[in-house]
């Protein structure tokens, strides 16, 4: 790193080769201000250093830089490889970055067991079994996972469950199951249906119903007709999911992705096709640098980071051109181990995919703006009747939950001007108050918070709201006097007295009269969101705070019983109240729980209860 006075651009020039690598130009604190590749590292570096700048955006991310960094790669396509994973680690504020890195939901099918299971699955895939999908969402998946269990009756229900049941469960009432765990249906006969939900994952419609089709048809000519009447809505039902699911034209793995920019947002659309059938498609919203950038720029940053990360498919449609389309094309390949076709020349159905994915782009990015508009509206008006100075661009809430008095949590939520942001988020588990002492609980995590934010250790809101009454905001308003904190607005948030929405009364620091907005007010929407995420983010978390000590408190009572046994004992019963039920036969077939310890476990709930 080198200083203001110390940086000779010319000095760094005249050492660059002209060789391919990546370049990373820093600021006067060593931050990375931008990652880039080049063919030749000394022509596209030096093409920074000119007199006028193509941008005004660009000549202020020049000005800042205080030195540069290169490193030399043997090929373009390695350079390309090494940019996407520097963008990556150093997240840059002027390169394109894809702000969604969540992994992918499948569908897991567990084929080693007897009775395989079908479910819901994120993760790695390294486990035993089959995995299918991506899909875009949790919703995609449980829509398919529904459509199995119509079609094929197979069971979703965790092994616990399974195994302790006695009689059949509700989904084998409604029509959903064959009740495998009860040995209602054979285990061929189950390998069967398993099979065809295999087959039916991976594409193979038409096979499932010419078979059904001649089951039909066998059945009816033994004048088995209600066995003919069950094969008959089967087909039908394979028919009209098929249908839904089916691309024009598609074969195979293809992942169609479409890109917009406009008025200053970029959006880029990704639909899923796996086995010729769609999966469905998603949204994203890559952070733009600040600075000019082209819709090939954004669309070469995205796919780069985009499948560092996320299967590659057999083929990758673009709406546009990429300049480094070959190179891309060779590390995805190499990525993949096997061949990747990345094309944005394409003709007749392709044309088509891309351009319902492009259309779908638009649309996101109209709405994104419709609700950009609203959002600003409510931040206008909720200034307006604050009497803010200038407009809230960081808001926190607090809020407190406990079930009498027990496991007290207290969450904090943030909002910054484009609305939630969950990355700041933070719950505190309040020790050492009395039980139900809500002021105390808010008084202990406003100071832990505080303390922290006073510290430097993040940024202090322009508005700081408190669920609750004048209680409450005293409390607050002691926290905030001891650490000195200033120009942050207090706002208590007092339901009425039904408890309804549009009926909360706002005291407003140290104003005398409370503050009552109309119900249709757009800063009071603001509010009730601001303060029911608190709420939310605030009960769940003492849900599992609750759920831990109870579980804790219980079998950890018990002599004999390490981490290692009281796992075993809560994955094989599923939860606490299966192992206090359990018989002392069930509890000593447990791995490391011997007879004896079955029976003082047994009588330890039996005494208690």
């Amino acid at each position: 790193m080198k200083s203001t006075l110390e940086f000779d651009y010319r000095e760094v020039l005249a050492a660059l080769p002209g060789s391919p690598g990546v370049y990373r130009m820093l600021d006067a604190n060593g931050d990375v201000l931008y990652v880039g590749k080049a063919k030749s590292l000394k022509k596209r570096v030096s093409s920074y250093f000119v007199k006028n700048h193509s941008s005004q955006r660009i000549a202020r991310m020049v000005q800042q830089i205080r030195d540069i960094q290169v490193t030399i790669t043997e090929t373009e396509a390695e350079a390309l490889l090494l940019e996407n994973n520097l963008i990556k680690k150093w997240r840059p504020r002027y390169n394109v970055l894809l702000r969604d890195d969540k992994s992918y939901p499948y569908i897991y099918v567990t084929t080693h067991a007897d009775f395989p299971r079908l479910s819901f699955y994120r993760g790695s895939r390294n486990k035993p079994g089959r995995f299918f999908g991506p899909y875009p969402s949790a919703a995609a998946v449980r829509f398919t996972l529904g459509h199995l269990q119509k079609l094929f009756k197979l069971r979703l229900c965790e092994d616990s469950y399974f195994k302790n049941r006695t009689r059949p469960c509700l989904q084998y009432q409604i029509k959903r199951c064959s009740a495998p765990c009860v040995g209602l249906i054979s285990k061929d006969a189950y390998a069967r249906d398993i099979q065809d939900g295999l087959r039916f994952l991976q594409g193979k419609s038409d096979e499932l119903i010419q078979e059904r089709v001649q089951r039909m048809e066998q059945a009816s000519a033994q004048l088995a007709f209600e066995e003919a009447a069950d094969y008959r809505d089967q087909i039908e039902l394979i028919r009209t999911v098929s249908q839904q699911q089916h691309v024009a034209g598609a074969k195979g793995d293809v992942d169609v992705i479409a890109g917009v920019l406009d008025k200053g947002v970029a959006c880029v659309q990704v639909f899923f096709i796996r086995a010729g059938s769609s999966l469905g498609n998603r949204s994203y919203f890559p952070r733009l640098p600040d600075r000019e950038i082209t819709l090939s720029e954004v669309m070469q940053a995205f796919v780069g980071q985009y499948y560092a990360n996320h299967d590659i498919p057999a083929e990758i449609l673009l709406n546009v051109t990429l300049e480094d389309e070959e190179d891309l094309a060779a590390i995805l390949s190499a990525q993949r181990g096997k061949r990747v076709g990345l094309r944005s020349r394409v003709r007749g159905e392709r044309a088509k995919w891309l351009e319902m994915a492009r259309r779908n782009a638009q649309i996101a990015i109209e709405a994104r703006s419709a609700s950009r508009a609203n959002l600003r509206a409510r931040y206008e008006d909720l200034q307006q009747r604050l009497g803010l100075d200038a407009m809230p661009t960081r808001m926190e809430c607090f809020d407190i939950s406990h079930t009498a008095g027990e496991s007290t949590v207290a969450s904090c939520v943030v909002f910054d001007e484009n609305g939630p942001l969950s990355s700041d988020y933070r719950r505190f588990n309040i020790q050492g108050v009395t039980p139900g002492d809500d002021y105390a609980a808010m008084q202990q995590a406003l100071q832990r918070r505080y303390k922290r934010l006073t510290a430097g250790e993040g940024a202090l809101p322009d508005i700081l709201f408190i669920d609750g009454g004048k209680g409450q905001l005293s409390a607050a308003h002691a926290v905030l006097e001891d650490y000195q904190v200033q120009g942050v607005t207090l706002v208590g948030v007092a339901k009425g007295k039904e408890r309804k929405a549009g009926l909360e009364t706002l005291f407003v620091g140290q104003r005398s009269a409370p503050l009552i907005l109309p119900a249709n007010a757009p800063a009071l929407n603001l509010i009730q969101q601001i303060r029911d995420e608190a709420h939310r983010f605030a009960i769940t978390g003492h849900r599992q705070r609750r759920s831990k000590a109870r579980v804790t408190s219980t079998l950890e009572a018990i002599s004999g019983l390490g981490p290692k046994r009281r796992q075993s004992l809560l994955k094989q019963f599923g939860g606490l109240q299966g192992v206090s039920r359990a018989s002392i036969d069930e509890l000593s077939k447990v791995p490391g729980i011997s007879r004896k310890l079955a029976e003082e476990i047994y009588a330890f709930y039996h005494a208690n209860h």
